[in-house]
């Protein structure tokens, strides 16, 4: 079972900023498009922003401007910097793997989840 291990989460005023990291296996990092999703409570999970193994990334309509996804390839670490926040941002964030196997079998992995709780 590849792991993804996140950290950084938690509670900040509004206008603030926080940093999500997300620690992958070397096997899957290199290969894999990374990204996060958010869950606020009694709602769906949604996309936040990717970024594929080239660099490539692409963001949710609410959090562009605010958000910038990132990786760093030796470390395999994709991050997540969030500035402006809002109470609206508040939700469980859960870092996501993913490539294509044999087949074109679509092949995912998701974090524990963190809480990030934005105060107004």
């Amino acid at each position: 079972q590849v792991q993804l291990v996140e950290s950084g989460g938690g509670l900040v005023q509004a206008g603030g900023s926080l940093r999500l990291s997300c620690a992958a296996a070397v096997s899957i990092f290199s290969i894999s498009t990374m990204g996060w999703y958010r869950q606020a409570p009694g709602k769906q999970r949604d996309l936040v922003a990717t970024i594929t193994s080239g660099g490539t990334t692409n963001y949710a309509d609410s959090v562009k401007g605010r958000f910038t996804i990132s990786r760093d390839n030796a470390k395999n670490t994709v991050y997540l910097q969030m500035n402006s926040l809002k109470p609206e941002d508040t939700a469980v964030y859960y870092c996501n793997a993913f490539y294509y196997g044999p087949g074109a079998r679509k092949i995912d992995y998701w974090g524990q989840g963190t809480q990030v709780t934005v105060s107004s």
